[in-house]
């Protein structure tokens, strides 16, 4: 077949050949000439240079437009959240048992934060989903394994208890979410010690005072305004209690006084005489017990039946600052002071006025503020980090996030002015106050107690 072709095309150019040297311009009829290209593949004529510079500016936003969906460039992963999907965050609190006043008081007011941004932010809806942490190490670990397999949830505010987020927090923290907390208070939360039993880990922090704070103002306040110098301690061995108490011991010996006693009762104990009788041998002048209820309830009521304690001054902390505490404990609850959360000032007054319209009456507990500031702090980080790509679809990187929750500074909070250094400890100290329970909270259901120590 190449064979053939080329003989017959040797031929034909032969024949023209002979034609144009006898003088014929023409093709011949018998050879059709291609038709003319069609007017718009005509070449083009050069462009005026006016146009050429209107396409070299159009140029770069013709390829971002073809840039396609956002890509995860996050060191640790992003959270994508299609158009018509919420912003979710989440709680871990301790909303049932014995200690959910504690849990409930900060959950409304995370809602109440929510309810200030009208419900949405960077035009989505805020879903908030949450688990019960039961104030136990038991609890906060199966609340965590929860959280951390929904790939939706941006952040956590949580835990209530100490005991919650020591067990917790490794699993929230492999997971590459943020949590921060209303009123985890152990000193070691935020400490990278692990030597000195620190156990913070990356993307935990907390609006909740540092008990280093807490721990000192109630032995200042007992040594300095009480004029106490025996001091004796309870705790229940969770890292709250055992650390608080702690703090407040060694305070109050380099204040000059003298430690007459430090022991430990078990959650779930009923029977506190034992205990308190070991105390009576050295009557103390003071007896610190910043534990929780109801064992709390139990040690105040049963301390006035032991020879030897009947004029010892009781005193707790902000574990029992909830306005069951007074009632379920009784008479012997009158006098008794709390160290725990003092929230002053024109926004908290409004706060609670939007409280009282949402819940009617008074916030059970004392953290409902941090827990405020907590949420508005995550939701800020939140719409600070977002990225949305042309079809709307939104992406948030973990590390990110957790780096802006880590660079907040100079915060205006219901609880003061918050910024957080590198291990999460976002407060000062300075929302602290001592209080007194009168018989108006233990009979006629007041609350919250006066304060006495700001």
């Amino acid at each position: 077949m190449r064979t053939r072709l080329s003989i017959s095309f040797s031929f034909l150019l032969v024949f023209t050949l002979i034609l144009a040297a006898c003088g014929g311009g023409a093709a011949p009829t018998a050879a059709p000439t291609a038709p003319p290209p069609p007017a718009q593949e005509a070449a083009p004529t050069e462009a005026p240079a006016e146009e050429a510079a209107e396409e070299a500016e159009e140029a770069p936003a013709e390829e971002a437009a073809e840039a396609g969906p956002l890509e995860c460039t996050d060191a640790i992963g992003c959270v994508e959240i299609a158009p018509d999907e919420p912003i979710h965050v989440a709680y871990m609190l301790t909303i049932s048992g014995a200690t959910a006043n504690l849990g409930q008081d900060s959950r409304m007011g995370v809602e109440l934060a929510i309810e200030d941004r009208g419900g949405e932010l960077l035009g989505r809806p805020i879903r908030l989903s949450g688990e019960d942490t039961l104030c136990n190490a038991e609890g906060g670990q199966t609340a965590a394994q929860k959280v951390a397999a929904d790939p939706t949830i941006l952040g956590i505010i949580g835990t209530s208890c100490s005991s919650e987020a020591v067990a917790g927090l490794p699993i929230i923290s492999q997971a590459g979410l943020v949590m921060i907390s209303p009123s985890n208070t152990a000193p070691r939360l935020t400490s990278d010690d692990a030597a000195a039993g620190g156990v913070w880990m990356p993307g935990y922090y907390r609006t909740a005072h540092n008990d280093l704070f807490q721990g000192r103002v109630a032995a200042e306040f007992m040594y300095n305004e009480l004029g106490a110098r025996k001091l004796a301690t309870i705790h229940d061995g969770s890292p709250y209690a055992d650390g608080l108490q702690g703090v407040a011991a060694e305070v109050f010996a380099e204040l000059g006084g003298e430690v007459t006693f430090q022991g430990a009762v078990n959650v779930g104990d009923t029977d506190m005489r034992p205990i308190l009788t070991e105390i009576a041998s050295n009557p103390p002048d003071v007896l610190y017990f910043p534990i929780f209820e109801p064992e709390g309830n139990f040690i105040a009521a049963q301390s006035r039946e032991i020879a030897g304690l009947e004029e010892m001054v009781l005193f707790g902390a902000d574990g029992l600052f909830a306005d069951t505490f007074p009632e379920n404990t009784g008479e012997s609850a009158i006098g008794m002071y709390l160290s725990g959360p003092y929230v002053a000032g024109d926004a908290y007054a409004e706060f609670l006025g939007r409280w009282e319209v949402k819940f009617g009456g008074s916030p059970p507990s004392g953290f409902h503020a941090h827990a405020y500031d907590a949420a508005n702090i995550l939701l800020d980080a939140i719409a600070a980090v977002a990225q949305e790509g042309e079809d709307g679809t939104l992406l948030v990187g973990r590390q990110a996030l957790r780096d802006a929750v880590a660079g907040t500074s100079g915060f205006s909070g219901l609880t003061g002015t918050l910024s957080c250094n590198p291990t999460g400890d976002c407060a000062t100290g300075e929302a602290l106050g001592v209080f007194q329970l009168t018989e108006a909270e233990v009979n006629e259901g007041s609350w919250p107690p006066p304060v006495v120590w700001p």
